[in-house]
Order: C-alpha cells, then sequence, then structure tokens
C-alpha cells in the first residue's frame, strides 16, 4: 500500500514538474520576442484596422510588408470608399503615395523607428522591452502584453494591448487606447509570415504607385463633385470660428476657416490637384515628417500638419498648437459628416 502511494506521488509530481516547465513567464516571453526580431529577416502581414475616433468607426484594410534591415511597404485601402495610400521606405528615403492623385511625396525621415506603430511586429516588440512596467499574461492559446506607447506626436493614445500566438509568437490584435482605456486604434491580424521572400523591386516608388492605380483608379479631373466643406469637432481651449473665406481657384475652390481665440489656427481645404501620368516618376520633396493619422498619412511640420483625404487638400497652420493638439484637431475633422 505505502509503495502504490509512494509511485503515486512521485507520478504527481512529475506531472506537477512537467506543466511547470510548459508555462512560461513573463521574462521568457519577452525573451523569445526580442530573439524571434533578432533572427527574421522580414515578415508580410494583412489584416483589418478600425478608428473609434468620430461619429462612425473606419475601417481599413492593411497589407505590411517588412525586409530587414530598413525596408518597408505599408499599404492602407478604405474599401467602402476605394481609396488607398502607401508609405513606403527604401534606400532613396521614406515616399507616401496617393495613387488616385498619382503623387507621391518624398520625406527625409527616420521613420518608422521614431516612433510606436501599431501594425508593426518590431515596433511593438520594442515598445515591451522599453516598458519596466508592462503588465503580462498567459491563456490559453494567446499571450497579452498592455505596454505604455512612444508615439512622438501624439500622446493621446498612451496604453497599447498587444495580443500573441502563443504557438507562434506572430500578433493577432492591438488596441491602442486613450487615457480613459477606450480603444482609439484597433489593429486584428488576418495572416503573418515570417521571413517572408520579396522581389527586386518590391519596394520601389514606381512599380508600387503603378500596381496601386491598377486597383484604385487615377482621378478624372472632370469629374469631382464640388468637396462639402468640413469643420473640426475639438477646436482646443475654446478657440472659435470667426471668419470663413471661399476662393475660386484653378482647381475648384479654396476654403479657409479662421479659428481665434487663446489657440488661435487656421484650416485651409481645397480640391487635390492630380498629377499628370508624365510626371508619375517624380517625388515632391516635403519638408516634415510622416504623420500617421490613422486615416492617411501627412506631414508634419513645427507649425503645420497637411493630408489629404477623399481628393481634397487639408493644411492646418497654427503658431499656438502643439504637435499633439494639430493631431487631435485633424482626427476630428475626418471624424465627422460635413455640414
Amino acid at each position: 500500500m505505502k509503495k502504490r502511494l509512494v509511485l503515486f506521488l512521485v507520478g504527481l509530481l512529475a506531472v506537477v514538474a512537467l506543466v511547470g516547465c510548459g508555462e512560461k513567464s513573463q521574462a521568457d516571453v519577452v525573451q523569445a520576442l526580442e530573439k524571434k526580431v533578432e533572427e527574421m529577416s522580414g515578415y508580410k502581414a494583412k489584416g483589418k484596422m478600425t478608428l473609434q475616433t468620430g461619429n462612425d468607426p473606419q475601417e481599413y484594410e492593411i497589407e505590411i510588408w517588412h525586409k530587414g534591415p530598413t525596408y518597408y511597404r505599408v499599404n492602407l485601402k478604405n474599401s467602402q470608399k476605394e481609396q488607398s495610400q502607401m508609405i513606403l521606405r527604401n534606400d532613396e528615403g521614406v515616399f507616401v503615395l496617393t495613387p488616385a492623385l498619382n503623387k507621391s511625396f518624398r520625406f527625409q525621415s527616420d521613420w518608422p523607428q521614431n516612433s510606436s506603430q501599431a501594425y508593426l511586429y518590431e515596433s511593438l516588440v520594442k515598445d515591451i522591452l522599453k516598458d519596466a512596467d508592462a503588465k503580462f499574461s498567459s491563456a490559453e492559446d494567446k499571450y497579452v502584453f498592455e505596454t505604455k506607447t512612444n508615439y512622438q506626436n501624439n500622446k493621446m493614445l498612451p496604453i497599447q494591448e498587444i495580443t500573441f500566438n502563443k504557438k507562434d509568437l506572430t500578433p493577432t490584435m492591438v488596441k491602442v487606447m486613450d487615457t480613459d482605456r477606450n480603444p482609439l486604434v484597433v489593429v486584428e491580424f488576418t495572416s503573418f509570415e515570417f521571413n517572408a521572400s520579396f522581389d527586386d523591386n518590391s519596394f520601389d516608388v514606381e512599380k508600387n504607385m503603378s500596381s496601386a492605380q491598377i486597383e484604385v483608379p487615377t482621378m478624372a479631373t472632370g469629374d469631382r463633385e464640388p468637396f462639402a466643406v468640413k469643420y473640426p469637432l475639438e477646436q482646443p481651449n475654446g478657440a472659435k470660428l470667426v471668419k470663413e473665406t471661399e476662393i475660386d481657384t484653378e482647381n475648384g475652390k479654396r476654403v479657409i476657416l479662421t479659428f481665434e481665440g487663446e489657440k488661435s489656427f487656421t484650416l485651409i481645404q481645397e480640391s487635390a490637384e492630380i498629377a499628370t501620368p508624365a510626371s508619375a516618376s517624380t517625388s515632391t520633396y516635403v519638408n516634415g515628417s510622416p504623420a500617421d493619422l490613422g486615416f492617411t498619412i501627412g506631414a508634419m511640420s513645427d507649425t503645420s500638419l497637411t493630408w489629404t483625404h477623399d481628393g481634397v487638400d487639408y493644411m492646418l497652420a497654427s503658431e499656438d498648437l502643439t504637435t499633439d493638439e494639430l493631431i487631435m484637431v485633424a482626427k476630428s475633422v475626418q471624424g465627422q459628416t460635413a455640414k
């Protein structure tokens, strides 16, 4: 009887030991993620990004290509509105392509190294490694981290929740939250392939512009309706609209909205100019850095933020607004229905 009891206890201890060995600690998982980033040659991923800012959620299909160490291709497409935008990084710099306008802009920028990126694997892992207070939980098939973000131009989204597949450490979901823990940006990955292969011209500007225009044809100038003026929902420190000026241009109308108060700013809207096919291979140099607004990639300088959306060029200028406030106002313009 005693012998059976001893054998039972030994077997039970063995099972407990095996279970204990199988459950990884936070440090184990962090170490495995760091090793994954160090050893991978790149990846291809697809997913859906949902922005919860404004009256209605906006959904975008997102495709990410990364070839180590510094090549990137991020394609954002709004399937409802048939519009897309792409950000490329290659040896020549950082480019933002808008196929519907046949335009590309070039930045001298260290993107994406200078800020958190909710859809880039190595950026998510970097944020986990940097946060000594990161929270961790383990479920049956997933690991979940909660960390601080590192958005240089947007301190309004300080927290993110990152979920990884336990089996292969691929990301499955990222929620970027405001100070009240409301998820304002949600990225859901539908596929993720480590060490993917790429063609020689996968990150070429002209090749990507041409292929994108097959899916989203270039707008025809004569087909466009006059745009509806949009007004920001967020006006920092009680700034009030004091003047609205409309000017006729060769492209159509230009509308200038002037807001005054402790935080004064000007918002200019006009029909975007469509580049001719002959100029497809040239890129306009932009003095600033790319600003990821979620719905589009804008250009940020110390005192202004410019972006294009639905065939309309926007320029937000202010000597008073911080970069956070410029982004907040820009997002509130796009997150509402025109008056």
